[in-house]
């Protein structure tokens, strides 16, 4: 591993061991929240699966009434039918925070709240499928928006959790051991120096006891 490019002094030293201890505190709260994402992304993505298999079921129940319908009236009264809804419905989007990532909330509103004012055309001229493909889609569409919030949730948690993920390899791979390669060798050189200083010392030192006895003689 690459060492960083620092002076090897004592005030060097100091610095990078601080840096070293924040990037390992660091390190360790990343790898906390990277388990806990992956904790709720699984939660949801089991809640997605059963939900997704009921809302399919519930489509192809839509499908097959439409189907029905669409082969006992005819396209122009089909059509005629459907033209102008009865009801209308305003989406609301809000969010919630799942560790730090805002995900959505969807709510909706119709018009009035009378389930069953929901078909707009009378019953003279329609099919009894008509009206159970109208009212499965109704009973459908709160789900279908309640998937559409999980799925827009796991998104959002995968992105998370990949970029957390990033993070936590880049600590532990790259800035932690460059730090502590940079601190094995700034107290290498300054064990070096210490000992060069003592060596030079112990010279001096001969030096001045062997001028002390020259001149003593």
């Amino acid at each position: 591993m690459a060492r960083l490019n620092v002076n090897p002094t004592r005030m060097e030293l100091t610095r990078l061991k601080t840096r070293l201890r924040t990037a390992r505190r660091g390190h360790k709260l990343l790898k906390d929240k990277r388990d806990e994402l992956m904790k709720q992304f699984l939660d949801i993505m089991r809640k997605n699966r059963v939900l997704r298999e009921a809302v399919e079921e519930r489509i192809m129940r839509v499908h097959g009434a439409f189907t029905v319908a669409s082969a006992l009236m005819s396209p122009e009264l089909l059509e005629q039918a459907l033209l102008h809804p009865k009801q209308s419905v305003t989406l609301e989007i809000g969010r919630r925070n799942i560790m730090s990532v805002n995900v959505p909330v969807y709510t909706y509103k119709t018009r009035n709240d009378d389930k069953a004012d929901i078909y707009p055309y009378g019953y003279l001229q329609t099919s009894g499928e008509l009206d159970d493909a109208l009212t499965a889609l109704s009973e459908v569409f709160r789900e279908l928006l309640e998937l559409a919030q999980i799925e827009k949730s796991m998104q959002l948690l995968a992105q998370e959790i990949e970029k957390t993920r990033r993070r936590v390899n880049a600590l532990e791979y790259v800035m932690i051991p460059q730090l502590e390669e940079t601190i094995r060798y700034i107290t290498m050189k300054l064990d070096e120096n210490e000992r060069g200083n003592l060596t030079r010392l112990m010279k001096v030192k001969d030096m001045m006891l062997a001028q002390a006895g020259y001149g003593a003689e």
